[in-house]
């Protein structure tokens, strides 16, 4: 009876965690539909050719590291090896993070509100060199 309750158990948690699964992806990909943003990103750069390559990269990112919780994997490396996959790995996520403010119009808006105008290039620069410090500070002293 005890192993009928666990075996029981155990179902209700898989089924649990594959919907939420689900719902996170669902989500993710309605992010992704509704706010145009690998249109918007393709735009951006230029690259209208290889869309299905950010499409692609997005996707397999995703099925990855999804892989990665689940399964613990883990590998040593050394360090100087670790600096190309985060160089690309920042540039991606900040890519993703222009294509989303340009996409919501968050930034003209915020200036036009808190007439921020003649400064547009100052807190540009703010924005910036505050996310590459809070980054080196977090990586560097936080997180060795």
């Amino acid at each position: 009876m005890k192993k009928v309750v666990e075996g029981l158990q155990n179902l209700l948690i898989g089924i649990t965690g594959l919907a939420g699964g689900f719902v996170v992806g669902s989500a993710f990909v309605a992010l992704l539909i509704v706010l145009d943003l690998i249109p918007r990103l393709v735009q951006l750069t230029r690259a209208y050719r290889r869309s299905s390559v950010f499409e692609s990269g997005i996707l397999s990112g995703a099925l990855y590291w999804s892989c990665s919780d689940l399964f613990n994997w883990s590998f040593r490396l050394p360090v100087h090896l670790l600096l190309l996959p985060a160089i690309f790995q920042g540039l991606f996520v900040g890519m993703f993070a222009a294509a989303l403010t340009e996409v919501l119009n968050v930034i003209p808006i915020l200036s036009k509100r808190l007439k921020l105008m003649p400064y547009l290039f100052s807190l540009l620069m703010a924005m910036a060199l505050g996310k590459v410090t809070g980054s080196l500070v977090d990586w560097l002293w936080l997180h060795p």
